[in-house]
């Protein structure tokens, strides 16, 4: 491990430099990137160096490089997905730390300094936040808390205090240098590409950090806020099936790559302990017809559970139909 980057793990505490990347692809998302940006620069621990990728979109790459100067602009120079773009502002970035901001989020202004300060302790990896749903059209009253993670944020269930976790939510999140040095980038074959809704790369990357020092951690301090829009597009049925579907098949990918085990890991609590009590907590709550969207939210748990279900199912299924069969000796 080379001075410069020095965050291997275990290794003595010291002043460590952050770079923060955000990545864009779409035009109409101007006004959230420039948000994104402009939340960075406002940081009370101010990032030493600010990457924008811009995801295959030339249009989008010349107008970030006139708007903002100060900022290292490059093209993802990877395959087309957010994972190939976070893996290119690795490469160009120099921080002993990377953080990551998604270009529709915004963060709090001491997001980086609460992030920064769990640094000092050697074995840990990663550090993720808070992520907070900034409906655009107001959260609709059906929607369940415990599916919020359908439009990237944090959600009922999780911890609400600082605690270990297998993995940071993506949209406002940290690794040290030395993990992506050591272990490799994001893995393409899971992420999101455009607006399909698939992801699940942070969690592929920090079980296989994990793997490399097993006496490592990854933190997650909810006093570290990031905002993340959620257009109307997202706040309805179809998209959280369709997300709930797309999150099935990338589990069923990070089970191929990480095994079934840690993939799944902490799915099974939520499967076991979070949906059942946000089921009985909304039918606790019916007190007459005007309670219908507590109905409908217990609804859509268990429809989204069940679309999730449907996709890992058949995805692993398809993967073990065509998984080469060992040849048969004479």
């Amino acid at each position: 491990m080379s001075e410069r980057t020095g965050a291997e793990p275990g290794a003595p505490p010291r002043h460590l430099a952050v770079s923060a990347v955000v990545c864009a692809y779409r035009d109409d998302r101007w006004p959230l990137t420039q948000r994104a940006l402009g939340s960075l620069v406002s940081q009370t621990r101010p990032p030493e160096q600010i990457v924008l990728v811009v995801d295959h979109n030339d249009e989008l790459l010349s107008r970030a490089r006139a708007a903002f100067p100060d900022v290292v602009v490059v093209s993802n120079s990877s395959v087309r997905g957010l994972s190939g773009a976070r893996n290119t502002g690795v490469a160009v970035s120099h921080g002993d730390v990377v953080a990551f901001l998604d270009d529709d989020a915004e963060a709090a202004p001491d997001w980086l300094e609460l992030m920064m300060r769990h640094y000092d302790v050697p074995e840990v990896l990663g550090v993720g936040g808070h992520v907070r749903a900034h409906w655009v059209q107001g959260r609709p009253a059906w929607y369940p808390a415990e599916f919020e993670w359908v439009v990237g944020c944090s959600y009922r269930g999780q911890p609400t205090s600082l605690a270990e976790v297998r993995n940071p939510i993506g949209a406002g999140m940290s690794f040290r240098r030395a993990v992506f040095e050591t272990v490799g980038g994001f893995d393409a074959s899971v992420g999101r590409v455009g607006s399909l809704p698939v992801g699940c790369e942070e969690t592929e990357l920090s079980i296989r950090a994990r793997r490399r020092w097993p006496c490592s951690k990854i933190i997650y301090d909810p006093s570290a806020v990031v905002a993340h829009t959620v257009p109307p597009e997202r706040a309805t049925v179809r998209y959280l099936l369709a997300r709930c579907w797309s999150e099935g098949i990338s589990k069923a990918a990070v089970a191929r790559l990480a095994g079934a085990g840690p993939a799944l890991a902490a799915e099974r609590g939520y499967v076991r302990r979070t949906i059942p009590r946000g089921v009985a907590r909304q039918l606790s709550g019916l007190r007459g017809p005007h309670d219908l969207h507590r109905l409908a939210s217990a609804a859509a748990m268990c429809a989204g559970l069940g679309s999730a279900a449907a996709g890992y199912v058949l995805h692993r299924g398809r993967e073990i139909v065509r998984r080469p069969q060992p040849k048969e000796t004479p």
